[in-house]
Order: C-alpha cells, then sequence, then structure tokens
C-alpha cells in the first residue's frame, strides 16, 4: 500500500510518500481502507520534531480519516458492544499506524458509523476537529444555551466545527478570521457576528457587540497571542478553553480575579471514557440531524501531504484540509 512516512523530523520536506507493508488486523484490531485524512496543525508540530510527545522514527502521521472497514480481526464482537461489518462506511478518530496511508490500523473505540449523507472527506475531520471542538465547547466550556461564545480563528476545521455545535445548540456565536474569505466561511457556519482579528481594535469591537457583558465562553485557538486581551473580554463567571499555543504570555491574574473567571486548557487525549462515549454520541446526534455538516477548505492528493501541511498552518484559513486517497 502506499503511505506517507517521515524518517527524520524536519520541514514539510520530510513527509515522503512510499510503498509500505500491507496491514493485516490482530486481535481486537480493524483494518479500515482510507478514501480521505484529516490534515491538522498538531501533525506539523510533531512532524518538526516541535512537539511534547513524539512517536518513534519513521512513523505515518495522521489521526483522523475515513473510508470503510476492509477486515475485522479475531475478538473484536466479544470484546465491544458494538457491531462492526466489512464495508461499512466509517470515520476513524485515532489509529494504530496513521491515517496519511491506504489503510490504517484501529481499535473498535477509534471506529465510528459515518451516516451516508457525509462525504469520506467531511467524515475524515470528525476525528480530530470535530472532537475538539465538542470537547473544548461543552465538556471543557460547559457552554449552555442562551449564552454568548467567541470562537478565535472559527474559520479553521475546529473553528467551523465549534460555530455550528454552539449555534444548534441555541447559543449567540461570535467568531473572528483573518481574511474575507474565512470571515465568509465563519458566518456561513452559523455565526451572528464575525471580526477581523488583524485588526487592533477588535477585542474592543467585541465587547461592543456585548454590550459590555463580555464572553461567557471563548475557545481560544493561539492563547500566547490572545489570552491577556481574553481575561479583558471575559464574562463575569466566564470560562476560557485553551485549544492551541505557540509559547508564553503574560497575564495579569487580577482580570482574571475580579471576573471570578477560569482558564481550562485541554488536550483530548486525556478525555476519560465516559468523555469519549459522550462525545460520539453528541456527534453522531448532530450528524444525523443536519446540524454538523464539516466545511472542507482544500483537497490535496496524498502525495502532495507537504503543500497540504504548508496549507493547515497558513494565515487566513478556510474550512477543513483534506487528503484524498482513492
Amino acid at each position: 500500500m502506499k503511505a506517507i512516512r517521515v524518517h527524520q523530523f524536519g520541514g514539510p520536506e520530510e513527509l515522503k510518500l512510499e510503498d509500505a507493508a500491507n496491514h493485516e488486523p490482530a486481535a481486537g484490531q480493524i483494518l479500515v481502507t482510507l478514501d480521505a485524512a484529516g490534515v491538522n496543525p498538531v501533525e506539523t508540530y510533531i512532524r518538526s520534531g516541535a512537539y511534547a510527545v513524539l512517536p518513534a522514527l519513521p512513523y505515518t502521521p495522521g489521526g483522523e480519516g475515513a473510508g470503510r472497514i476492509a477486515a475485522i480481526g479475531p475478538d473484536i464482537q466479544s470484546e465491544s458492544s458494538k457491531s462492526y461489518r466489512v464495508g461499512e462506511r466509517v470515520y476513524v478518530a485515532g489509529s494504530l499506524t496513521g491515517t496519511y496511508a491506504e489503510a490504517a490500523l484501529c481499535l473498535p473505540s477509534q471506529v465510528h458509523s459515518l451516516p451516508d449523507a457525509i462525504s469520506f472527506a467531511q467524515g475524515a475531520t470528525l476525528g480530530v476537529a470535530a472532537t475538539t471542538a465538542y470537547r473544548a465547547l461543552f465538556q471543557r466550556g460547559g457552554a449552555k444555551k442562551g449564552e454568548t461564545v467567541l470562537v478565535h480563528g472559527a474559520s479553521g476545521g475546529v473553528g467551523t466545527a465549534a460555530v455550528q455545535l454552539a449555534r444548534s445548540a441555541g447559543m449567540r456565536v461570535l467568531g473572528t478570521a483573518g481574511s474575507a474569505p474565512g470571515r465568509e466561511i465563519v458566518r456561513q457556519a452559523g455565526a451572528e457576528e464575525v471580526f477581523d482579528h488583524r485588526d487592533p481594535n477588535h477585542f474592543q469591537a467585541i465587547q461592543d457587540a456585548t454590550n459590555g457583558d463580555g464572553v461567557d465562553v471563548i475557545l481560544e485557538m493561539l492563547a500566547d497571542v490572545n489570552l491577556d486581551n481574553d481575561l479583558r473580554l471575559v464574562a463575569r463567571y466566564g470560562r476560557i478553553v485553551v485549544i492551541g499555543n505557540r509559547g508564553r504570555i503574560e497575564i495579569n491574574p487580577r482580570d482574571a480575579m475580579m471576573r471570578e473567571a477560569d482558564i481550562r486548557g485541554m488536550i483530548g487525549g486525556n478525555a476519560s471514557e465516559a468523555d469519549r462515549a459522550a462525545l460520539t454520541n453528541g456527534l453522531d446526534q448532530a450528524l444525523r440531524t443536519g446540524h454538523l455538516h464539516p466545511l472542507i477548505g482544500a483537497e490535496f492528493p496524498l502525495a502532495e501531504a507537504a503543500a497540504a501541511h504548508e496549507a493547515v498552518m497558513a494565515s487566513g484559513s478556510r474550512g477543513k484540509i483534506v487528503l484524498t486517497i482513492s
């Protein structure tokens, strides 16, 4: 089979399309043939060697994808409450072998049914981007109907999913994006108002949009740039959920004290088994009701994974970046 392999940490040029050995599912494993794989900023950090936890070299990147079940290893049905069948349309949230490939080995807990109305490219956005959005919004942010939610960097894969989920749950949704096309896709996702985060006065504009009350929940994609301002924008008893960060920042803790506000970090891998089950059920319902319909910004063939890594880190992102595999 064809797969992207990384033999040394470095730039996008380290993503090599190679012939790799075909996978065979062992006991407790499922083999999924992939039609598409999602591309996420975290994969660029890992590839560069800048992430806290790094895989052994060589490795195949990727943590989400969509396709069909190709084979089921022994003991699957006895170990899982779910039933699986060869040929079933699925999306994967994590894998044992990486998803930038024609096939991936997965645990049963990583394989989820994909509704017929959702394309494989859309399904490839669910395992990381949509799950991150759901967990940040509801499980870490505690967002509730009637609250105001601000999604920073809302034009990317996580951001557009968060906007859709928040809107469907009855929240007032505000978003930011750095380009006119990006702001338009945030509006299409359902944001009530969208702001240009390149405008130095955009925090004041957001504050004015809340009549000075502030924002109940802020989903923060770039905490090292925005967190100090977030602490002056968040409402009393508000929550700031840090999804992304690239460095250090100086803040005044008194801003949090005055508002009794929380700063809550999140990493998807920290979710408990119960959280993961609730998250999967929540996404399944949102997909089947049409409240979640992933927005694809660009598709690249598997051989152009390096270009996809450059695109996912470019400013002004619009929707999700996806690798097409078959």
